[in-house]
């Protein structure tokens, strides 16, 4: 036997040997592109969680004196409207628009997941009820949907969150359901239900373990949608409200200073297309890393 069939037999026993969350991260880490993008989310993060200590500036203090001052030693990003640093409010922005994303999410895996097993599982008029709901629901855009709830709950970033969850609901109750009919026919679900399993736990410590993967890339990738819809809510003023500093409502503000003040929209701006550009990364990477027949 060649050196180079004992090399492969050798790197496919360990990977057998390894288990399955070391082995997702070595994956993982293999990628150049989720790297990255980690290393992007995981500096928002920071900046967010430790922003009262690394700002230079109260965000909402405003100064008539440094009204629409471009960037400079003292002002990095450069100043608004109203004299307020832009640095200090794209890192407390990164709180609003980090914290929607997660809690819309949330939101939706908590009312998703259970309505798609349920559906998945159960079958018959269940199946049918929730299926003709959630297709209802889909047949609305998204971001309309959300507008239109956030509308009707007021403005405000909880009622934002609130709004945004509902309306990513049905992707999770539709990709729940189609994940719990093609494992609910597998041999080991067949076979505890053979011991006589009761159907919620075959549902909860058969089935559900076995369709986390393509729940956790799907909820990543998600959280680079809600922290769009974070942002244009807030720039509908349906949102963050002011001065409390929004991605969303920094890009309104700055719409009418684009040829005298571009930098008011540069940066907010720049900060949205890091963060979801990094979130997809991350995705697609954990996709790669989580899928069974890679190697």
């Amino acid at each position: 036997m060649t050196d180079t069939a004992l090399s492969a037999i050798a790197v496919s026993t360990g990977d057998e040997l390894e288990s399955p969350a070391r082995r997702a991260l070595r994956r993982l880490f293999q990628r150049k592109g989720a790297v990255a993008g980690l290393v992007v989310v995981a500096t928002f993060i920071t900046l967010a969680v430790f922003a009262p200590w690394i700002v230079p500036f109260d965000p909402i203090a405003t100064s008539w004196t440094l009204v629409r001052k471009a960037p400079s030693a003292l002002h990095w990003f450069g100043t608004d409207d109203l004299g307020r640093d832009i640095l200090s409010r794209v890192i407390y922005g990164a709180r609003a628009s980090l914290v929607a994303g997660a809690i819309s999410v949330g939101i939706a895996l908590l009312i998703g997941v259970p309505f798609g097993l349920l559906s998945g599982y159960r079958g018959g008029f269940v199946d049918a009820l929730i299926s003709r709901i959630t297709d209802a629901m889909l047949a609305c855009p998204f971001l309309i949907l959300a507008i239109a709830l956030a509308a009707f709950l007021g403005p405000s970033l909880g009622n934002a969150m609130i709004a945004i969850g509902i309306s990513t609901t049905p992707i999770f109750v539709r990709l729940t359901r189609g994940l719990t009919m093609s494992v609910k026919v597998e041999d080991y679900v067949e076979a505890a239900r053979a011991m006589g399993n009761p159907r919620w736990r075959i549902a909860l410590f058969h089935i559900l373990p076995n369709i986390m993967p393509a729940l956790l890339v799907q909820a990543t990738l998600s959280i680079a949608a809600a922290i769009i819809a974070e942002a244009a809510l807030s720039f509908l003023g349906l949102g963050q409200q002011p001065p409390a500093p929004s991605w969303g409502s920094m890009l309104n503000a700055a719409q009418r200073f684009l040829t005298n003040a571009p930098w008011m929209a540069l940066w907010p701006g720049l900060a949205i297309f890091l963060v979801v550009l990094s979130f997809n990364l991350v995705g697609d990477g954990l996709r790669d890393a989580l899928d069974p027949r890679a190697r």
